[in-house]
């Protein structure tokens, strides 16, 4: 099973013209539906006087949340052709917003199609894409005699420990790549003195 998914690495942006119309692309990495209810919320600010913000994401490793929105234009004109660009280069926890000015001519709906995807596109290019790995945390309790045992561990599977305090017994909590999870967790329930694994 892949535990990695491609994304891009930073907001990027493009252009496209087409008959005196405008329309301005921009891809950003997101990781909710409250993240890309911020930027887009941004953009109708930044962009007040334009004529259609349509847009397309797609979250989630499985790539199994998406949505489209035409703002306007004509069904499946707008959104779609954002959303197959996403698709084809296979992002995730991503947003595109392609901002269109109407430049008084209109572009019928095969234009529009290419338009929106050709500035979709742009956006994507001007970025870089990633590939990012699934990370998943555990919890671990022990005594201080287990201490050496739980470092070689940590170190030999290159964990990374996120926070640690050490009390009356010890707790760690660490990063760990999703597809060594069980493995890990097999590792360190050997380990005598180990109080408890979540």
């Amino acid at each position: 099973m892949s535990d990695t998914f491609r994304t891009i690495k930073a907001a990027s942006t493009g252009m496209y013209k087409e008959k005196g119309s405008k329309f301005l692309s921009f891809a950003y990495p997101v990781e909710n539906e409250a993240g890309v209810q911020h930027i887009l919320d941004q953009l109708k600010k930044t962009y007040h006087d334009a004529r259609h913000h349509c847009y397309a994401y797609i979250l989630g490793k499985e790539m199994d949340i998406f949505r489209t929105n035409d703002d306007g234009e004509p069904h499946h004109s707008a959104g779609d052709p954002i959303l197959g660009q996403l698709r084809s280069h296979e992002l995730t926890d991503t947003l595109i917003v392609v901002v269109r000015y109407f430049g008084g001519t209109k572009l019928g709906v095969g234009g529009l199609v290419q338009a929106y995807k050709t500035a979709a596109a742009a956006a994507i290019a001007s970025g870089e894409i990633i590939t990012k790995i699934l990370m998943t945390e555990l919890t671990i309790s022990f005594a201080y005699e287990a201490m050496d045992q739980v470092m070689g561990t940590i170190s030999r599977n290159d964990l990374k420990i996120t926070h640690q305090a050490f009390s009356s017994s010890c707790l760690i909590k660490l990063e760990c790549r999703a597809n060594i999870q069980e493995e890990v967790k097999t590792l360190l329930a050997a380990i005598p003195s180990l109080n408890a694994i979540t």
